[in-house]
């Protein structure tokens, strides 16, 4: 006996194949949907966490910033207060300065050399005198220069010639000089090494002196 199916089963296989399709594609869509979301909340919690500790750090940081202002603030006290601190051991150590002023003076002044004016301003010396001749005058910066540590940095401003007067009436020519050196302070002058020096000698030119028709005060 022979069966003849005259349903249609093409149509219901098709419809079939449509409807397992459209599930597969659904359940796909919603795993795709559930992946994603899951990836999306990942990203948010870390950026949450990312976000606190970025907060932790800017709190730390702004504690840290008012701390070194702290610091900065005592490092500047602490400047100051050893800047007062060597300002009154300077004025301590300087009470004696003019003693030793008067007393280098006398042990580095060349013979026949003369001081008639001095001027102290702060550490710098103006020195005015007479002298026999240059070359006394170059002594005199050599052992300013080299022989104290009283003493730094001698330079010679001027220099020019003249008359001086005799007690006998007569005239003998000498040199006028102004000289300015610095005065270096206690403090210094104990951490200088006191000792010969074999420095080249200071010149002074022929062409600096400058006949002057004035005649100075004989030099006693």
């Amino acid at each position: 006996m022979i069966l003849i199916n005259l349903l249609p089963h093409r149509e219901a296989a098709r419809k079939l194949r449509k409807d397992l399709f459209n599930v597969s594609l659904g359940v796909s869509a919603l795993l795709g949907g559930v992946i994603a979301g899951t990836i999306f909340l990942w990203y948010q919690s870390a950026i949450t966490q990312q976000q606190g500790n970025n907060l932790v750090l800017e709190t730390e940081i702004k504690k840290l910033e008012g701390q070194i202002k702290d610091i900065a603030g005592l490092e500047t006290e602490i400047a100051a207060l050893r800047a007062r601190q060597q300002a009154v051991e300077d004025l301590q150590s300087d009470r004696n300065l003019p003693v030793h002023l008067m007393t280098e003076l006398v042990n580095q002044l060349p013979d026949g050399v003369y001081i008639n004016k001095m001027n102290q301003q702060d550490q710098q010396v103006s020195l005015a005198g007479v002298a026999q001749s240059n070359e006394r005058v170059s002594e005199l910066l050599r052992n300013l220069a080299n022989n104290t540590p009283w003493f730094t940095k001698p330079e010679l401003i001027e220099i020019t010639s003249g008359l001086a007067a005799l007690p006998s009436k007569e005239q003998k020519r000498v040199y006028n000089f102004t000289i300015k050196v610095k005065l270096v302070r206690a403090s210094e002058a104990e951490k200088n090494a006191v000792g010969p020096a074999d420095a080249p000698i200071v010149p002074v030119s022929s062409s600096a002196v400058a006949t002057s028709g004035a005649n100075p005060k004989s030099p006693n």
